[in-house]
This record gives C-alpha cells, structure tokens and sequence, in this order.
C-alpha cells in the first residue's frame, strides 16, 4: 500500500492507503479527521469540501495518491473555539446553521468562493467581466458560487447573509442585498 503524506490542518501526517481510497475516506478512517462529513459521496452535495492547497475540493471526488504532499484545510484547522475564523463566527452570528452537518463543507466552501472573488474569477453570474473591476457579491453572486453546497434543513438566509457580512469586513463592498 502507498504511503500518502499530507499536511491537514497545519500538522504533517503519513497514512498508509489503498491507491483507490479517496481523500475524504483517508481523512476521516485513517487519520480520523472527521470535519469533513460523508453525505452523497458523489460530489453533488459539498459536505466534504475542504480546502486542498488554498482552492476548495470536493474531497470524495479526489483521489488521496495524487495529492501526496497536499496541504489540506478543514473546518476545523481554519479557527479555534477561542478564535474562530472570520466565516465560522459570522455563520455563528447569523445562524447559518441548523443541524451543522453540512457546515463544515459550507464554511470552507465560502472562504475559497471568497478567495476567488477576491481574485476576478467570475462566475456564471458575473455582469462585468472585466478583470480589474471589483466583483460585486449580490445575493445572485453569492447563490450560484455556492450552489454546489447544499442544506438538507434550509439555512440558506443565515448563510448568505454571514458571506455578506464577511465580505463587507473585508473591504470588499457593503455586502448587500441586491
């Protein structure tokens, strides 16, 4: 079996793997790294995001041997209880949340939709294209970056009002609704 080293949530690890084992099963059974949650296992529900090297994955899409040297972040590695991150706590503020399963997915989904905002990528969405404009996270904006993470309980309101809110504290817009 293939030896896979990662570094998840600022810590090295080296797992031994099967060569067929997806990067969500080797979190979660063999270095039992459990924010990540198993929901459709297909790649169609987003509770397995994480972030795998800066840019949000849908982990039980990836294999694990062809990350081998990867820095994965999961929800639980972006803050602490003491000191959560920026979407953790604006997602506590808003109540995005219900039952928290898809949570994690959700949270790290935002910062790397956050991220590529920040970077002009566009999406489907984006009314002007021009690569130097500032993309306006409107609520359409925000609905369709995330539209491959999904809330089985409905919490949509709360969440897209914590990326509002997040977005606005960065300094990138007012964050509101359009």
């Amino acid at each position: 079996m293939p030896t896979l080293r990662l570094t998840v949530d600022g810590v090295a690890r080296k797992v031994e793997i099967d060569s067929r084992t997806s990067l969500l099963d080797a979190l979660r059974e063999r270095l039992e790294v459990t924010a990540p949650k198993k929901g459709c296992d297909h790649g169609q529900c987003g509770s397995c995001t994480v972030l795998l090297d800066g840019r949000r994955s849908l982990s039980c899409l990836a294999l694990a041997v062809a990350h081998e040297g990867a820095d994965v972040v999961t929800a639980s590695g972006l803050g602490s209880m003491d000191e959560p991150h920026p979407v953790q706590q604006a997602f506590l503020d808003h109540d995005g949340y219900q039952c928290g399963y898809c949570t994690p997915g959700q949270v790290c989904s935002v910062v790397g939709m956050l991220e590529e905002a920040a970077q002009g990528h566009p999406s489907h969405v984006t009314s002007d294209l021009d690569p130097e404009a500032l993309i306006d996270l409107s609520n359409d904006e925000i609905r369709e970056r995330m539209s491959g993470n999904l809330c089985r309980c409905g919490a949509y309101a709360g969440i897209l009002d914590a990326v509002r809110q997040v977005h606005a504290e960065a300094g990138n817009g007012t964050g509101g609704a359009r």
